[in-house]
């Protein structure tokens, strides 16, 4: 067994995720590990959709906007996703087909008045003149100039045979026209007035832009981006994926100089309107852009009543009843809405309600007149929140100086009660050391033989002991006394045999080094003899 486990490192598994990604008419498939970074996926994309990654926008991820070095597995996706490309700054092909008179005059708009007599309403259009049927633009089809009458009927004629086959299952409309030469061969440039104008019958409707039956609004909203890009092109606002509450979270409740504008944007495809402006006012390059950098686009379809409902539900929730109930009181031929709602201290604000029968200009200067407000108060909420932080910054600077007196104090203390502590217990120590030596000190003392008279008749060694501090213990000792007694006196003094050397003066001679059992004869420490105590080293 290898003694040193820690060479072994387990590598973690790479995961492989899937990515469908749409763009214009096309599909396409794409699968990479998820350590690879949102650029190899760009870069996949750039062979497949001949595309410069300088000129693609990858959009549809749940958390937002990510660079081109964002690795994958930090954005912690599931195994199947959805994404689609945006490419804003690449033109669509124009026409070359077109007279130079014809280009001349692009830049005027046409309104077109369309009656519908059995409803007995008119609708007005504003459209550019380089607008196309099909091939044909308005400025070269001969229609008058700036406005011009158009009727809605029902057809009865039998020219309704050459009409395709959808056409011919949903579509019995016929559009006259009040110049000489009328529209009601329109189908023959391929153009399905059903479509434009919004009035087919259910049989041949597009596809819903958002089902019914979305489990999450996350998924409803994917459905919708991908129906609009279909339908308009990619060329359009990004549309936040996800709920109500996440975009409102995005725009409002960040750091105040990242807060934007939250743009609503309510689709009913039973409205006249609807395909006008999303094709005219939405997917206008100015319009694209300015929503981009200034606003959380959110979009839902209230087509169905079952959406609408949902709708309604989710705004209460968020934004209170009022702005439910103003959405209730606009009319179907009135969508489609832009919402531009503001976040404020206490509660949302909605700045404004933008109808469907605008211009690409009235819709830019209302949404430039939503960000002057924003602007104002966020100049406000940025001066308010720097003074805040500035505030929270000295108090916790404080309360860290405080913290750091308060730590040293403690610390100063805990010092100051260990030492003294140990002072205590080193006294206590010394004084059980001292009483100890005390104890052994007066046993020694009272085990020693009395001192002999000099007139006993035995052999008697005087011996003089200098200590340490320079005075002299005198005593008399029998020649026959071992050397043992003489240690045990002088231990009695208070200068034990294994902290003292006892000594002769000349010749120098270390007496505890004998062996205690001699007799001081045997030492030759008789009859008298001056000896000095000495610290053992």
């Amino acid at each position: 067994m290898d003694p040193t486990p820690s060479r072994h490192i387990v590598e973690r598994q790479s995961r492989m995720l899937n990515f469908r990604v749409e763009y214009r008419q096309r599909s396409i498939e794409v699968v990479l590990e998820d350590a690879s970074t949102v650029g190899d996926i760009k870069t996949i994309l750039e062979t497949e959709l001949q595309v410069p990654v300088s000129k693609m926008q990858l959009k549809g991820w749940k958390s937002g906007d990510v660079s081109d070095s964002t690795v994958l597995q930090s954005l912690h996706l599931p195994k199947n996703n959805s994404l689609y490309v945006l490419t804003p700054d690449i033109a669509p092909l124009a026409s070359t087909s077109q007279s130079s008179a014809q280009q001349g005059s692009s830049s005027q708009n046409y309104l077109l008045v369309i009656s519908h007599r059995e409803a007995q309403r008119d609708y007005s259009l504003n459209f550019p003149a380089s607008k196309t049927i099909q091939e044909i633009t308005l400025a070269a089809s001969g229609i008058s100039y700036p406005c011009h009458h158009l009727t809605v009927c029902r057809r009865s004629s039998p020219a309704l045979t050459k009409l395709p086959l959808c056409l011919l299952q949903c579509t019995d409309v016929h559009m006259v026209s009040d110049s000489e030469d009328d529209f009601e061969d329109a189908p023959e440039f391929g153009v399905d007035e059903s479509e434009i104008f919004g009035m087919g019958s259910s049989s041949c409707q597009k596809s819903p832009m958002m089902p019914e039956d979305s489990e999450n609004e996350g998924d409803a909203l994917l459905h919708f981006t991908a129906e609009f890009s279909r339908r308009y092109g990619d060329c359009h606002p990004v549309f936040y994926i996800g709920s109500l509450e996440a975009a409102s979270q995005e725009a409002f409740y960040g750091k105040a100089r990242d807060r934007k504008l939250l743009a609503i944007y309510l689709h009913n495809d039973e409205s006249v309107l609807s395909n006008v402006f999303c094709s005219q006012m939405m997917c206008a390059d100015s319009i694209v852009s300015y929503l981009s950098q200034n606003f959380i686009t959110w979009a839902w379809d209230v087509t169905k009543e079952a959406n609408k409902a949902r709708l309604l539900t989710m705004c209460t929730r968020h934004f209170g009843s009022v702005v439910a109930q103003t959405i209730r009181t606009y009319k179907t031929d009135q969508f489609p809405l832009l919402l531009i709602v503001m976040g404020k201290r206490t509660s949302n604000e909605v700045l404004n309600v933008i109808q469907g029968n605008t211009t690409v200009d009235e819709l830019m200067m209302r949404l430039m007149g939503a960000m002057e407000i924003f602007s104002a108060q966020q100049q406000e909420d940025i001066k308010d929140e720097d003074e805040r932080e500035a505030r929270e910054m000295v108090k916790r600077e404080q309360d860290e100086a405080y913290r750091l007196s308060l730590e040293a104090d403690r610390k100063k203390r805990e010092a100051q009660e260990r030492e003294e502590a140990e002072q205590v217990r080193q006294e206590r120590i010394r004084k059980e050391q001292e009483e100890e030596r005390e104890a052994i000190r007066l046993s020694l003392e009272q085990a020693l033989p009395p001192e002999p008279k000099e007139d006993d008749g035995e052999p008697i060694s005087k011996l003089r002991i200098r200590t340490p501090s320079g005075e002299f213990l005198e005593r008399r000792f029998l020649g026959s006394c071992k050397l043992q007694v003489l240690f045990d006196f002088v231990a009695s003094k208070g200068y034990p045999s294994d902290e003292f050397k006892l000594l002769t003066t000349f010749p120098r001679r270390n007496i505890t080094q004998l062996d205690p059992a001699w007799s001081l004869l045997e030492a030759k420490l008789f009859p008298q003899e001056t000896l000095f105590l000495e610290a053992k080293e």
